[in-house]
């Protein structure tokens, strides 16, 4: 049939009552184009032809027929709106008034019904507010909603309800309305609806996944169910994605990277890989590779092992694979992170291994975990951790870059952590917070270079919930754009008051909220000055001795020579990013709270103590697969987490109690081995030869500690330098050494109270 044909049979009268679409007395209705609360498309009946006054209709601005209304309506190609057209005029005929006729066919039927379906969707708010829960877009995926009425009121016709009762959209259970009329049950009542299609692209029968909060009936199929979800794959696929089910399969649909290289088919649940789906695989000619899409449970796993032996057998030689979702499931994971996980995933898939190989594997590696999971699950968990964050590229800081995990991950909970990297110029600070951030799910991570005044203001109301903010150079920040940050990090919210313009163009004030439940790192040389106007914030010293520096160097000069395989560290990564996505958000009760106590000598233990109190909790919370929950689903935290916490932060809790900074402490340390006594006097110049320090770094930490009274200025001249002298050796490691042992007494005597 040409597009003259088709122009000349099938009218837009036809059209409008193909897509339940009515218009007013003027030849006007709301137009299905964009959001319309006033008629704004005109209808012709005259050339056959429509047009929208709203500038806000992508048609705008233009004429549109049959062809055109039908492309825009179904969100598709010419050619696709060309087929549906002719599929238009083989179902309907012109001129009647009945939606439906006694000849239809089952195919015919249901593609109606089908229609019907998906129009009810732009009218229902229970089945958009749905479909956004489940973060589905009804405009690029096919789905539909059955609100229960379409044998109601003008809808009612003997036809319709016979040809319901035929293929089970309604069931007869010889009830009698109030009206006295003869009632029925509607199957798929409350549903949203999707289509199972037949090799020729026809519906041959309907699925219906409840809206409603059940534990029970939650997915109906209709009787006699045939067809494949979302249709029959192309014939030259090449890689094929199975999901457990209809709602995942839909969820990938709508990613357009995905739909562009993969083909991809539902099976009906974890032994739904039926033998019509069987068959469409089969027929398949060019078919590389099988990808798996499971739930991430144990029911999951069981189906993927008992399919992948199965298909081996039929189809020996093809590559199997399994895509691991994040959460629960696919939908889940949708729910949760940006369509561009499933690239990632996709790209980090695991080819299938029979048993008889995993078997030996599992023989040679005994001591390795298997999982993610297993890892978790194991003792001596944040041992074993930081030799993965080792092997991920991060040399030395062993303690810090262990409680920089800590804090980075506390942005799954509801009290997120913050610190402050502090170190000189060219120590690695900034190199260190990257490579933290490198370990995490990268959809979740922001990095920052600068931040300029009014931008936190900005963002969407939750754009910056469950994120990871990692700022390189906090210095570099403006007054204004401080105090944003300090008022975000302190409140986890944002309001501010701004101006918009209404729909007639007129000034009006407005409140914007930005809420922000994130975990953020930031390098700065100037620690102390930011600390003490950030609440729940971390001060962090890089470690800047010479031994640090010889590892560096050692790490440096084996990758350059071969002796480090990056694709080790590319593992690591992706290993440790597996584990946080295994973590559940748990709530953390600590039931020997009332028992901990800081040293008196600390400084601002208040905060402190909290943030003490809240490194406890993130211990805990990592350790989550090994800890009791309570009645209320609390993780309990046990004394071994707080032994560990104690060791994590015993360097941050010396900084509090220390007047002395993280860096200005290293390097007074470094000056006292070079001076050796009371009556050794020196001058700039020697310091910085001896500890290799720029000029500008050694002028200021003298500076400070002038100023502190630990060195005074006893002679020489400006031109030829001054001569100073240390004047207070204070016992730094006795001072480590006290700290130490009455934290740790305090947990001995937790232990021996159990």
């Amino acid at each position: 049939m040409k597009i003259k044909d088709i122009k000349s049979n099938l009218t837009l009268a036809n059209i409008l009552h193909y897509y339940g679409l009515k218009t007013d007395k003027n030849n006007r209705l709301n137009c299905p184009f964009h959001e319309d609360k006033t008629p704004s498309l005109q209808v012709y009946y005259k050339t056959q032809t429509a047009y929208c006054f709203s500038s806000n209709c992508k048609t705008h601005g233009k004429s549109i027929d049959v062809i055109d209304f039908v492309l825009h309506k179904e969100n598709s190609t010419k050619a696709e709106a060309i087929n549906k057209c002719k599929e238009i005029l083989g179902y309907q005929e012109p001129n009647k008034k009945e939606r439906y006729q006694k000849d239809l066919t089952r195919e015919q039927f249901l593609s109606n019904m089908y229609q019907y379906f998906k129009n009810a969707v732009h009218n229902s708010k229970p089945a958009k507010a749905y479909l956004e829960s489940r973060n589905l877009n009804f405009k690029k995926i096919e789905v539909g909603y059955n609100a229960g009425q379409f044998h109601h009121g003008k809808r009612k016709d003997e036809t319709l309800i016979n040809q319901c009762l035929d293929y089970g959209l309604l069931i007869d259970k010889n009830i009698v309305g109030r009206t006295g009329n003869k009632a029925y049950n509607v199957f798929g009542k409350w549903c949203i609806c999707f289509a199972l299609k037949n090799k020729d692209n026809e519906i041959t029968s309907l699925y219906f996944r409840s809206t409603l909060d059940k534990k029970t009936a939650k997915h109906f199929y209709l009787k006699n169910r045939q067809g494949l979800y979302p249709n029959y794959p192309n014939p030259n696929t090449k890689k094929l994605i199975l999901t457990e089910s209809i709602i995942d399969a839909s969820s990938l649909l709508q990613i357009k990277a995905i739909t562009d290289t993969y083909s991809i088919l539902a099976c009906y649940g974890t032994n739904g890989l039926n033998d019509e789906i069987l068959t469409a695989i089969k027929d398949l000619k060019q078919l590389e590779e099988i990808i798996f899409a499971f739930d991430n449970d144990s029911a999951g796993k069981e189906a993927i092992s008992k399919y992948c032996k199965m298909l081996l057998e039929i189809l020996p030689g093809i590559k199997l694979s399994v895509l691991e979702p994040i959460n629960k499931d696919i939908n889940e994971t949708l729910q949760l992170h940006n369509d561009t996980i499933f690239i990632e995933l996709l790209d980090k898939r695991v080819e299938y291994l029979s048993a008889e190989i995993t078997e030996v594997s599992k023989s040679k590696t005994q001591t390795e975990p298997n999982n993610a999971v297993d890892f978790l699950s194991r003792k001596n968990l944040l041992k074993n951790l930081n030799i993965q964050i080792g092997k991920a590229g991060i040399v030395g800081e062993e303690n810090s870059r262990l409680l920089l995990f800590m804090i980075i991950i506390s942005y799954l909970n509801k009290s997120p952590l913050h610190a402050l990297v502090q170190g000189s110029s060219g120590s690695g600070k900034t190199h260190l917070i990257s490579r933290i951030a490198d370990l995490m799910p990268q959809e979740d991570v922001l990095r920052f270079t600068r931040i300029t005044e009014s931008s936190l203001y900005n963002w969407g109301e939750f754009d910056l919930f469950q994120k990871i903010i990692i700022i390189e150079d906090l210095d570099g920040l403006k007054e204004d754009a401080l105090y944003a940050l300090r008022e975000f990090i302190s409140n986890q919210v944002l309001r501010s008051s701004v101006t918009i313009k209404d729909k007639k163009g007129n000034n009006k004030s407005s409140h914007k909220i930005v809420k922000g439940q994130f975990s953020s790192l930031s390098a700065t040389t100037k620690g102390e000055t930011y600390e003490d106007n950030m609440s729940r914030s971390f001060l962090i010293a890089v470690d800047e001795s010479k031994t640090q520096t010889t590892k560096i160097i050692n790490y440096q000069n084996q990758r350059n020579a071969g002796e480090i395989d990056p694709n080790e560290t590319k593992r690591a990564v992706h290993f440790i990013q597996s584990l946080v996505r295994q973590l559940k958000v748990y709530e953390v009760i600590n039931p020997y709270a009332t028992q901990l106590h800081l040293p008196e000598k600390v400084h601002k233990i208040r905060r402190l103590n909290e943030m003490y109190q809240a490194v406890i909790k993130q211990v805990t919370f990592l350790n989550q697969h090994q800890r009791q929950l309570t009645k209320h689903n609390q993780l309990i935290t046990e004394i071994e987490d707080i032994e560990q916490a104690t060791e994590i932060l015993f360097e941050s809790i010396v900084l509090k109690v220390d007047e002395l900074d993280g860096s200005l402490r290293q390097f007074f340390e470094r000056l006292k081995k070079y001076v050796k006594n009371d009556n050794q006097d020196f001058i700039l110049r020697e310091v910085r030869q001896h500890l290799n320090s720029s000029k500008t770094q050694v002028f200021r930490y003298m500076q400070t500690l002038t100023e502190l009274e630990y060195v005074k200025q006893i002679g020489g001249y400006s031109n030829k330098g001054i001569t100073y002298k240390i004047s207070y050796w204070d016992n730094y490691q006795k001072l480590r050494a006290e700290i130490k042992d009455y934290l740790m007494s305090q947990i001995e005597t937790l232990k021996s109270s159990v």
